[in-house]
């Protein structure tokens, strides 16, 4: 197993094609899906054909930035994945991006690995600038962004082939740059001594 980092409760590592069944699992559920198809699950041959070839293009690519399989420390279940890769090749800026099982929802996780990310790339990786997006009305992906210490930027319009409940109310940009971060320094809270990495 190629792992990326550990936090307190989780695995980040490298895909192999040994994780298609869980990828196709964990888009099989509508309310996974809901703010990105509108519900509608990705098709096995889109994860064997275009997903997993992708996440395996950018550990070549770029070694250290792209898309991370989830796992429970404790237990090793797959909980998702978390993205954080340069969407235009500069590695200055990257984007952030969460996708869980919804077991994993409610629980942390998504802050947990989003914090743990973010320090990786400031400290270690010669990132400037984390940017992520949601639909305006995802409001849980919202929140995540902001525990993660992210800041709201605007809301923008984008043309969807197929438009899916709550995309008339557009899409969100938050960000974070490296000047404005500031690691989380209680002992015991997220992101603070004791409490991540590997």
């Amino acid at each position: 197993m190629d792992v990326f980092l550990t936090t307190e409760r989780l695995v980040l590592r490298r895909f192999t094609a040994a994780d298609t069944d869980a990828l196709v699992e964990l888009d099989a559920d509508p309310e996974v899906t809901r703010y990105l198809t509108g519900g509608r699950a990705t098709p096995r041959e889109v994860v064997e054909s275009a997903l997993l070839p992708l996440y395996l293009d950018h550990y070549r690519r770029y070694g250290d930035l792209g898309w991370w399989a989830a796992e429970e420390r404790a237990g090793g279940a797959f909980l998702g994945w978390f993205e954080f890769r340069p969407p235009d090749g500069d590695r200055a800026e990257v984007e952030l991006g969460y996708r869980l099982r919804r077991p994993a929802w409610g629980r942390g996780y998504a802050t947990e690995g989003s914090r743990a990310l973010i320090r990786r790339g400031f400290t270690g990786l010669g990132v400037e600038r984390v940017v992520a997006y949601t639909m305006a009305v995802n409001g849980g992906s919202r929140r995540v962004m902001e525990k993660a210490g992210l800041s709201y930027v605007r809301t923008f319009h984008e043309e969807y082939p197929e438009p899916i409940p709550g995309s008339e109310h557009g899409e969100v940009e938050y960000a974070l740059a490296a000047a404005d971060w500031q690691p989380w320094t209680a002992p015991g809270t997220p992101g603070g001594p004791g409490y991540w990495w590997a």
